[in-house]
């Protein structure tokens, strides 16, 4: 894990190599302040502005960087990814201007996954300076949450399991100051039955099992994240195919994502009183798999007839819905990497949003916005209720219309949590099909911020 302390640092005037930030718009005149010498070089290198170009320029004895952004007065977070990723190693400070928002793309920018590598680059970091000082811890609670996202969700299931999110759960813990429960075995079984079943073909060293952590003053407004840990998913004896299944390690996203909201929270200190819950399981074949056909009793007490078992994560979602519901939140939200469907609305960028409060949707919408997080709201629409009927129990868990796939899964989760609650699902792909400045391809936290900087404004009236 890099060492995010040492690429954001306060600007106290120490040596850094210059970086001029240059919308189109402005290319002409920081052309006419150019020496010969420098205008051959910057033409050498065919610099002409573009948003994420650049050029090294000479400057005496040493150089500075020509680099285009969009609008060099409204800096985005990822604008000066690129140049984290591809400048030589040192440090540098904005010519003019602080860096902003895109302090974060610059050490996001930075991430590499070399866990399983037996000659990992040593190349040095590129540090960059700035006069926010008291900005900085917080950029860098931001940059670790998401590499938390992208390391949990990279590792292999063989090394991250159910009993690794336990792991990562006890370390939050500790360092928090947080109390942790783990419910496994026969209890697990009476009182989680659908995280049970699901569960149950697993190998024992990845055996299911609930984990939970409660953390912050009672008296402050309680609040519950839940994330489906489902660390890999052959889709159970609805077995799927070979190509489906290789991306399947990244199934526990939305627990990755619960995990490092949870760890914002607390390290923020954010005044609620937070409740974390994850079925962890894997969704594995073996003589005792559940089996379509077979009718299972919730904890909620709801009886699920199984139309297919790769819908499996909104099975463990149902019983860990039911149980953040039993302590009254004023607010649930979820993350799953729930549905195909939800990817081909709308593709591998955006988180489906579901939410059953307008207010409580708009305002992770235009938080995602605001920090370059975008979510997008797909509709629980009462209507598809029906395509979940079951002949035999009271849902089904997969529905027989083939419709509105990502709409139906949040409906059948919609039913374990308890009527008049606040709540709000996101279905995220948490990963990048391929890379973007910032974004390398693999594990990443999409969803992630907008839920933080909504909590941030709903219970502090601040935007982080």
């Amino acid at each position: 894990m890099t060492d995010k302390n040492a690429l954001i640092q306060p600007d106290r005037g120490q040596k850094a190599v210059a970086l001029h930030l240059i919308g189109k718009d402005g290319l002409e005149q920081f052309i006419k302040g150019l020496s010969v010498p420098q205008r051959a070089a910057l033409e050498a290198q065919k610099f002409a502005g573009a948003a994420g170009s650049h050029a090294i320029l000479p400057d005496g004895d040493g150089w500075f960087v020509a680099a285009g952004v969009a609008d060099p007065a409204k800096l985005s977070t990822w604008c000066l990814a690129r140049l984290a990723e591809v400048l030589p190693a040192g440090t540098y400070r904005r010519a003019s201007g602080e860096p902003g928002k895109a302090a974060l793309g610059w050490i996001a920018g930075q991430y590499s996954f070399d866990r399983y590598l037996t000659d990992p680059s040593e190349e040095g970091p590129r540090i960059l300076l700035t006069g926010e000082v008291k900005a900085i811890d917080a950029v860098i609670a931001e940059a670790e949450a998401i590499e938390l996202v992208r390391d949990l969700v990279n590792t292999p299931a063989e090394d991250m399991g159910p009993g690794q999110l336990e792991s990562e759960a006890e370390s939050l813990a500790k360092a928090f100051r947080a109390e942790v429960k783990i419910t496994r075995g026969e209890m697990l079984e009476r009182e989680y039955p659908m995280v049970h079943a699901v569960g149950r073909a697993a190998g024992r060293a990845h055996a299911p099992r609930l984990i939970e952590l409660e953390w912050g003053d009672p008296k402050h407004p309680r609040i519950a994240v839940v994330g489906k840990g489902v660390c890999f998913d052959s889709g159970g004896l609805d077995i799927k195919p070979g190509a489906g299944m290789l991306l399947m390690k990244k199934d526990m996203g939305g627990a990755a994502h619960a995990l490092a909201l949870a760890r914002l929270i607390m390290g923020a200190r954010l005044p609620v009183r937070l409740h974390l819950v994850i079925p962890a399981v894997e969704n594995a074949i073996s003589g005792n798999s559940f089996r379509p056909g077979d009718v299972l009793r919730s904890r909620a007490g709801i009886t699920v007839e199984i139309g297919n078992t790769d819908a499996e994560g909104r099975l463990i979602l149902g019983d860990a819905l039911t149980r953040a519901s039993e302590k009254e939140p004023e607010l649930v939200i979820d993350f799953a990497t729930l549905t195909g469907a939800a990817r081909v609305a709308v593709g591998p960028d955006l988180p489906a949003l579901f939410a059953r409060e307008d207010a409580t949707a708009q305002a992770i919408l235009d938080a995602g916005l605001g920090v370059d997080d975008p979510c997008w709201r797909l509709p629980l629409y009462d209507g598809y209720r029906d395509y979940l009927k079951s002949d035999i129990a009271d849902i089904n868990n997969a529905g027989s219309s083939g419709f509105a796939g990502a709409s139906t899964a949040a409906l059948f989760m919609d039913r374990f949590v308890a009527k008049g609650l606040d709540w709000a699902h996101f279905d995220t792909f948490a990963w990048r099909p391929a890379s973007k400045p910032g974004r390398p391809k693999g594990g990443d936290a999409l969803g992630l911020r907008a839920a933080w900087y909504m909590l941030q404004q709903r219970y502090t009236g601040e935007r982080g």
